[in-house]
């Protein structure tokens, strides 16, 4: 292979990784939602993902993340660590209820929420085991 082809096979070998990275770029917008579950009390999952205690996900600068509380239990919605975020509604005091969240700086931002009364004290209501605590981490690019 002469230089000629090999400076064309490298620019279009450079040129594939770009189209390639611009593909799988950072979503600007996440739902995640919360739901009550026997073992563990609750866990959360984005649309059509695994349910779990810990999720990661990373988004673009400037997106939003909305949190839906599908759990009987009320949760609010806390930062714990990253640099500061925009959070809209933290409280979910209902099923239904929405957070949401803009990130504006890139970085690693962690969340939890802090879950509302016990089920010990709603009638019917069983889990087995500990409840989860809810972890999220979100890389912001």
């Amino acid at each position: 292979m002469n230089r000629r082809s090999m400076w064309i096979a490298t620019a279009g070998l450079a040129a594939s990784v770009v189209l390639v990275g611009a593909a799988v770029a950072a979503p600007k917008s996440a739902t995640l939602t919360i739901r009550h579950q026997m073992k563990g009390c609750h866990s959360w999952a984005f649309a059509g993902g695994t349910w779990s205690a810990t999720q990661s996900v990373t988004l673009a600068r400037g997106a939003k993340l909305t949190v839906v509380d599908n759990d009987v239990m009320p949760h609010k919605f806390v930062q714990l660590s990253g640099p500061q975020a925009k959070l809209t509604t933290p409280v979910m005091k209902h099923m239904g209820a929405q957070a949401s969240v803009i990130f504006g700086k890139a970085g690693s931002y962690v969340f939890s929420t802090k879950a509302g009364e016990d089920y010990a004290s709603m009638s019917g209501m069983k889990t087995i085991g500990e409840d989860n605590v809810l972890r999220l981490i979100v890389t912001v690019k």
